[in-house]
């Protein structure tokens, strides 16, 4: 699962055991990449250590590889399945519920509701749509508990950056302000068929409380601004949006972008926050 199609050709033949028997072909569009190491598999399922009684969703459960697992261990797992294919073998199984469904159109504040508490999200992600699905979850946080995901190691990485690395970026802030975010297992191409061309890693991505009243559409929009020009100071594109929106303030704008921490940026969404109050 690449972060493009055009990433993603096969080392190895494109079709592998699918739930219910026969043979399944990784499907392009789909980003298809199936997980097939036993001893990668057992150390994600690890991690995300399930229980009986939680409510478990997984994206894109495609062979069944961590399904599984998942369920031994659970009792019964929600999964989200596009490929129409799977999605029907998947049906067979009773100790799982299938939603077929564009995972960027499933509701995960329903599903939470309908489970009556909050939800523990997993999945092996389709490279080259991670990102939306990130943002798409991150609308319905406050009904999770968890995420664990497989995504392209480099997303990790910018997901997980410190302030001053050159991975910090839009995506980092955008996500560590409502997140704990930490990489907990790094997973070789070979771990999968066919191969992706790039390294994965899994995430963990805990939730961290909502700050009542905060702006969250300003904060994109700052954090838009901010890394507009990653090169620059802050001065040069910051510094004229926070004149358009008559800021006064004291903030530091001799910072590059990647420089700022989470926590600076907050505070600076609530000061223009507070101007229009």
């Amino acid at each position: 699962m690449p972060d493009s199609e055009s990433r993603s050709a096969a080392r190895l033949p494109r079709t592998a055991h699918a739930p219910g028997g026969g043979h399944h072909a990784a499907r392009k569009r789909f980003g298809q990449h199936f997980l097939t190491d036993d001893a990668v598999i057992g150390a994600i399922v690890d991690a995300i250590d399930p229980r009986p009684g939680q409510a478990l969703v997984e994206i894109g459960p495609g062979l069944g590889a961590m399904t599984n697992p998942l369920v031994e261990r659970s009792g019964h797992l929600t999964v989200i399945e596009l490929d129409r294919d799977l999605a029907a073998r998947l049906r067979q199984r009773p100790e799982l519920t299938v939603v077929e469904s564009d995972v960027l159109k499933a509701d995960f504040a329903a599903l939470a509701r309908q489970a009556g508490q909050k939800l523990r999200v997993v999945g092996n992600l389709p490279y080259n749509i991670s990102t939306p699905i990130l943002f798409h979850l991150l609308e319905a946080v406050d009904h999770i508990v968890d995420q664990h995901f497989m995504l392209q190691k480099e997303v990790v990485q910018r997901m997980a950056a410190s302030p001053g690395n050159k991975d910090y970026g839009r995506l980092t802030v955008m996500l560590q302000w409502r997140y704990a975010i930490q990489q907990v297992l790094e997973v070789p191409p070979e771990a999968f068929d066919p191969p992706p061309r790039v390294d994965s890693a899994v995430v963990r991505m805990q939730p961290l409380p909502a700050l009542p009243g905060f702006d969250a559409g300003l904060l994109r929009e700052l954090v838009t601004v901010a890394f507009s020009q990653r090169r620059k100071v802050l001065r040069n594109t910051l510094g004229r949006w926070l004149e358009e929106k008559n800021f006064a303030g004291a903030f530091d704008l001799q910072r590059r972008a990647e420089e700022v921490p989470v926590a600076d940026y907050l505070q600076l969404v609530r000061a223009v926050s507070a101007l229009a109050d």
